[in-house]
């Protein structure tokens, strides 16, 4: 079984490395970021279980970049932050946070702390078991999130990702527009249903085949397996 992959983002170089040393001793997976930007760029190319977001780093705060990750992720977030006042807790909290650790923590109490948020989130969270997904000749690699048709690697973007690999997961079950739109993009997506119109068509031309994605007329679409005879 894939371990639990945990993003440390921090300004300081020594406190990633704790925190690193922290989580494999405990078993978990572990990658880091130094600021905001790096941390949005991992969340959009790699699987990650649970974010430990500092507040004081330069150029975009950990709560700028928790309204971020928000807009497309419902990644766990554990605030891990010298900022200790009761205020900044509930600020964090408000903005999308699932827990807050006061620095300097016990390895202990932080890693109760990310159990504890895995509980909570369930299947969200669980860990992917398969490195590697094959259909017909579409690969995919979980961890890299890499998309390849036949030897060539194909690029898409976050939503057309997690619109392919849900469709994936729920091979040859129709799922309407609604559902979709909900599960990709979120209860609060003020956009119409031909969002996912435009994803499955983007997609499809991306795979260089409709084969896959097929359309239900009136409902939404499938993802049909390919026929091994």
């Amino acid at each position: 079984m894939v371990k639990y992959r945990v993003l440390v983002v921090d300004d300081e170089e020594d406190m990633r490395h704790l925190v690193e040393m922290y989580l494999l001793n405990s078993g978990f997976d572990c990658t880091q970021a130094s600021n905001g930007k790096e941390a949005l760029e991992k969340l959009g190319t790699e699987h990650i279980d649970v974010v430990l977001l500092d507040i004081m780093m330069p150029i975009q705060d950990g709560f700028e970049v928790c309204k971020e990750i928000r807009n497309f992720s419902d990644v766990p977030i554990i605030f891990v932050s010298a900022k200790g006042e009761e205020w900044d807790k509930v600020k964090g909290l408000k903005l999308g946070g699932d827990d807050y650790v006061v620095k300097p923590f016990s390895p202990g109490e932080l890693m109760a702390r990310i159990e504890s948020v895995l509980r909570r989130a369930g299947k969200k969270s669980e860990p992917i078991e398969e490195d590697q997904i094959v259909y017909g000749n579409i690969s995919i690699n979980n961890r890299s999130r890499k998309v390849m048709v036949g030897k060539e690697t194909i690029t898409l973007t976050l939503k057309e990702y997690e619109l392919l690999n849900f469709l994936i997961l729920h091979t040859n079950q129709v799922l309407s527009r609604e559902q979709l739109l909900e599960r990709i993009w979120g209860n609060d997506y003020s956009g119409s249903l031909r969002t996912v119109d435009t994803h499955v068509k983007t997609l499809r031309m991306k795979l260089k085949t409709a084969d896959y994605i097929q359309t239900v007329w009136g409902i939404g679409y499938k993802f049909e397996a390919a026929d091994e005879n």
